[in-house]
This record gives structure tokens, C-alpha cells and sequence, in this order.
């Protein structure tokens, strides 16, 4: 089975880049006109959306229709940290970030969860696929960040050299409880 995740479209949290986490913000302007660019691949079979508005929004401006509304795609809960700026938050306490940041995928906000919690949740959610061809997955940076981990074994105490943008759907296999990432698919025409 192959799935395809795109990240929902750009919202004014994003161009302030701040974490948006579970925060329910809706698409910018140029965030729906940036979707409406898109070309997705037609031969999915099933979609499955996070129920966070941004990606709800991507789905029907995508012309979804049926699309299947799924928890587990949730963005990373980023706790106390959302709607602020990493920014902002390494000038607060410099020396507790750092710490916090080379934990890689333990890294946790208070009151948030780790990039290995939401890998281990979007892991769950694909074991308890229907065996379809092709699923497509709208979602966020975090969880597409984390499915990259498990997929390459990356720590996270690194930069990939796949970086996660608006405009690109990234492609994954999934056979017998083993992840691999396939490619980047550039979605505008």
C-alpha cells in the first residue's frame, strides 16, 4: 500500500511561524489560493483528513468529498508553546530549549507530547488500515516529521534532508508492518 501525506495549507500562524499545535486556525487567504493550485494524484482510493479546520479546509478546497475525518492525524499537541515562536521561545530560557531540543524525538513542551508519541499514534492508525492501494493523508507538519522518523530511523537531533513545505506530498509505502519513504511530489501545476 502507498500513502501520500500533504500538509494542509499555509495559515497566518505560519507565516508568523508560530506552533500551532491543536489550536483550530483556519486557512489564509493565500493558503486557500496556494491549495487551490494543487494537482493531487487521482488514482487514491481513500483519503483521511485531521479534524483540525486548516486541514478540513484543504480537503474541500481540494474537492474531496468523502473523506474519512481522522483523530490520529492530529497535529503534535505542542502544549504551552503554542502561539508562540521557537523564536520567542529560545530568547525566554535559552539554556532549558536547548535541553528540551536535543532530546529529538522526546522532545516535549509542558504539557504537550513528544514527535515519538505522535510517530507512535500515526504507527497505530496505519496498522488499522484497510488494505487499499493508495490513501491519501492530510495533516500537518508535526505528524509528517514523524512518520519521517520512523520511516528513515531518524532521531531528530539533526536536520533530514527532506524538508516538510505546503506545496509537496510526500509518499510513503506501507507492507507488512514496514514503512519506507518513496519521494517528494511537488503538487502545484
Amino acid at each position: 500500500m502507498q500513502i501520500l501525506f500533504l500538509r494542509h495549507g499555509i495559515t497566518e500562524w505560519n507565516i508568523q511561524k508560530k506552533l500551532q499545535g491543536r489550536t483550530d486556525i483556519a486557512l489564509a487567504d493565500i493558503g486557500k489560493s496556494q491549495v487551490l493550485s494543487w494537482n493531487i494524484p487521482a488514482d487514491i482510493t481513500q483519503w483521511h483528513v485531521s479534524p483540525l479546520i486548516r486541514a478540513r479546509q484543504t480537503a474541500e478546497l481540494l474537492g474531496l468529498k468523502d473523506y474519512l475525518e481522522c483523530p490520529d492525524l492530529i497535529e503534535m499537541d505542542w502544549g504551552d508553546w503554542e502561539g508562540k515562536s521557537l523564536n520567542d521561545l529560545r530568547k525566554i530560557n535559552a539554556s532549558a530549549m536547548m535541553e528540551n531540543e536535543a532530546k529529538g524525538l522526546d522532545l516535549r513542551p509542558p504539557g504537550g507530547e513528544s514527535p515519538r508519541q505522535v510517530g507512535q499514534r500515526v504507527h497505530r492508525w496505519m496498522i488499522a488500515l484497510p488494505e487499499q492501494d493508495y490513501i491519501g493523508a492530510i495533516t500537518h507538519k508535526g505528524v509528517i516529521r514523524a512518520v519521517l522518523s520512523l520511516a528513515t530511523d531518524w532521531n531528530m537531533k539533526t536536520k533530514h534532508s527532506v524538508t516538510i513545505c505546503h506545496n509537496t506530498g510526500y509518499l510513503f509505502s506501507w507492507a507488512a508492518g514496514k514503512l519506507e519513504f518513496k519521494k517528494e511530489i511537488v503538487l502545484c501545476r
